[in-house]
């Protein structure tokens, strides 16, 4: 029998290994399995399911990983769903885990997890650096929490909108420690699904402009919400879309404790305001609010109680509509990115983890409303060319307005600047191009 943690584990049945359990083991006669490098580190993929396109996001986790045991002195992490184990392999690498637990239901990666893992010394006694178990990941995190034997940071990259895994992840996490969740589904966070977002994170989702970050947005209000119920508060630390899949991925800090109360008036301005988790806000110039509320597209912005409020109305939520990444932490995560050689003065030599995070830094400004606003869109409803994007953020500052690109859309920006002023700019911008191709 062994014991994955023997400093805080009591001896216990549930952690043998599933394989010699089984009185008729399977056994995988494919010899399929390629070699693949990441940031110099060398593992086999075997029959697991791996996306190296996946990269960027397990660069924020280990650099998220190190700060903490650079913080804390010490990094216990728990890979729920390892897959061939490269996360894992580079917690213990690039984040110097003192103690990894890489855990993946399917008994037939056991052997690849093992290899990868192999090239850290694994130890004895106190001294054990990695074990690999094989059970489903909420059986292995509630053992966790019943043992309470905790982690400093649990990551859960899970398949779907499965967030079934939440609040046994948030068990057997210690206090301030940190919790990557992902969701896949784009389908739900585009609105297609609005039942299925509410039976997953209680959230009723339709059609908006920026469904992507509804997909954030969605899946941080599912943990809020989680959260809440166990007496504890999360916030975001940074907030990571991609594409492929598309993945969604938060990395989140979890405390004890509450949110604020956040029934409050917007600024100084009336134009907008929350109440019973719910507010009215122009879908040209969303505004900014903190904490968990339903959020409405109308055609123009007006008070709840409002008879200017358009009868077409779109109504999503609740949701997070607070701020998707902590700046100064960012700030911290770029610095280490620096000094590994991930980001960058010279775009020759920056990765693109460091543009990335440069990126979500512009993005924190928290002038910078909720969403965000295509330039095609832009031009389409000013019927001209798509204007270039650099010459309309510089444009957009000039007139005292933030204003970011989005990690989210290549082609959008965040501002606080009103759809209508950007059609102002945009067609101001193609007059000025216009007449210098004329004199020309």
């Amino acid at each position: 029998m062994f014991v994955f943690a023997p400093r805080t584990l009591s001896p216990s049945l549930f952690f043998h290994n599933p394989i010699l359990q089984n009185p008729k083991p399977t056994i995988n006669l494919s010899l399929k399995s390629e070699i693949q490098i990441e940031r110099g580190l060398e593992f086999e993929t075997g029959e697991s399911f791996f996306r190296r396109e996946s990269a960027a996001g397990r660069d924020l986790g280990v650099l998220a990983a190190s700060l903490y045991r650079k913080s804390k002195g010490k990094l216990r992490v728990l890979d729920g769903l390892c897959g061939c184990g490269i996360r894992s392999l580079r917690y213990l690498v690039e984040a110097e885990a003192d103690f990894v637990l890489a855990n993946d239901a399917n008994d037939e990666n056991r052997g690849v997890i093992c290899r990868n893992l192999a090239q850290v010394p694994r130890g004895f006694g106190d001294e054990r650096r990695w074990t690999v178990t094989n059970f489903e990941a909420n059986r292995v995190m509630t053992e966790c929490y019943l043992q309470r034997d905790f982690f400093d940071l649990i990551d859960v990259d899970s398949f779907g909108s499965d967030s079934s895994f939440l609040r046994s992840a948030m068990n057997a996490l210690r206090l301030g420690g940190l919790l990557y969740v992902t969701s896949t589904d784009g389908f739900s966070s585009g609105g297609h699904r609005p039942y299925h977002s509410l039976a997953a994170y209680g959230a009723y989702i339709q059609p908006m402009p920026y469904s992507n970050e509804i997909g954030l947005r969605m899946l941080i209000g599912g943990a809020v919400r989680e959260a809440s119920v166990l007496g504890y508060r999360v916030a975001p630390l940074f907030s990571y879309y991609s594409y492929h899949g598309p993945v969604f991925r938060v990395m989140l800090r979890v405390n004890r404790g509450k949110l604020p109360d956040n029934r409050w008036l917007f600024g100084s301005r009336k134009d907008g305001i929350m109440a019973s988790l719910a507010i009215v806000t122009n879908v040209e110039t969303p505004k900014h609010f903190h904490g968990m509320n339903l959020v409405r597209s109308v055609a123009h912005a007006a008070v709840l109680s409002s008879s200017l409020v358009s009868q077409s109305v779109i109504v999503s939520g609740p949701l997070w509509t607070g701020p998707l990444h902590e700046a100064s932490y960012l700030t911290e995560m770029l610095n280490l990115a620096g000094a590994w050689g991930w980001a960058g003065k010279d775009t020759g030599t920056e990765t693109d983890t460091g543009k990335l995070l440069k990126q979500m830094l512009d993005e924190s400004d928290p002038r910078l409303p909720f969403g965000f606003i295509k330039l095609d869109e832009v031009a389409s409803r000013a019927k001209i060319n798509s204007p270039p994007l650099r010459i309309v953020m510089e444009t957009i500052q000039k007139e005292g307005y933030a204003v970011s690109r989005s990690h989210i859309c290549s082609n959008a920006i965040k501002t606080d600047c009103p759809m209508t002023e950007c059609i102002r700019i945009a067609k101001e911008l193609q007059q000025c191009d216009s007449a210098a191709a004329v004199n020309l």
